[in-house]
């Protein structure tokens, strides 16, 4: 049986869906079910969720195939391939709108559904890929009440906000320095600032955002955290001293 490759017939014919089902067995796939009537599909999918659906156009019910797809689209993401004796432009055209993985007219050969199973898989199989990459390698950080995720190489590390020392610009980057690590960020020292929670964090010159209850000196013209001097612009000073007081 091949793995994670569960297939749903939908067929109103029950000889040509048994004969379905054999080819589908022959081939290792397992079949969740016959269903010959409209009104059976959603609740045996919402039992079995097969991973493809093989659906007739022309069913038994108040609801055709293409009806069906669209029912099924609206709560999940489940590849169809339409089987059908009717091939006419107009359920055709009817057909694409539910963006299938294939369409195989009626009659068919056992090598035709093998084709069309297969390269469903292979779409799917591609279309998660592409999900996970975008996932992994998004650059910009998840800013929550308490922390930051930010990507390093292919995963999306926890950085908190109490531990956050200061945040630097460097052009197009921003650099989160923490006690013990550094943490370059593709994006702008403006869009931390409006996306981070604004309690203990304060941007005091245009290159810098200082953790308020790191600050270990505060002079005419700069902070020191951690024994690094950050340069405080003179307008934000006063700002500065008013935060201080408040943590």
């Amino acid at each position: 049986m091949k793995k994670n490759n569960t297939i749903l017939i939908v067929e109103d014919e029950m000889i040509i869906a048994a004969n379905i089902s054999l080819q589908l067995s022959h081939l290792g796939y397992e079949v969740t079910g016959i269903i010959t009537k409209s009104d059976g599909i959603m609740p045996h999918i919402a039992q079995f969720v097969p991973d493809i659906i093989l659906m007739d156009i022309n069913l038994k019910g108040n609801l055709d195939g293409i009806e069906v797809a669209h029912l099924i689209q609206k709560e999940y993401k489940i590849p169809i391939i339409y089987l059908t004796a009717n091939s006419d432009e107009v359920n055709f055209n009817r057909a694409k709108e539910t963006n299938p993985y294939a369409f195989i007219s009626k009659p068919f050969k056992k090598l035709d559904l093998q084709r069309a199973i297969e390269l469903t898989i292979i779409r799917v199989q591609e279309e998660q890929s592409r999900e996970k990459h975008a996932d992994l390698t998004t650059d910009e950080p998840y800013i929550l009440s308490d922390c930051i995720f930010v990507r390093s190489h292919d995963k999306m590390v926890k950085v908190c906000i109490e531990n956050i020392l200061y945040i630097e610009a460097e052009r197009n980057y921003c650099k989160i320095h923490c006690k013990d690590k550094e943490h370059l960020l593709v994006t702008t020292l403006k869009y931390l600032e409006e996306k981070l929670p604004a309690n203990n964090l304060m941007r005091i010159h245009r290159s810098f955002i200082v953790n308020l209850h790191h600050i270990d000196e505060i002079a005419t013209s700069h902070v020191v955290i951690g024994k690094k001097a950050i340069p405080l612009s003179a307008e934000l000073k006063k700002q500065l001293l008013l935060h201080i007081q408040k943590v």
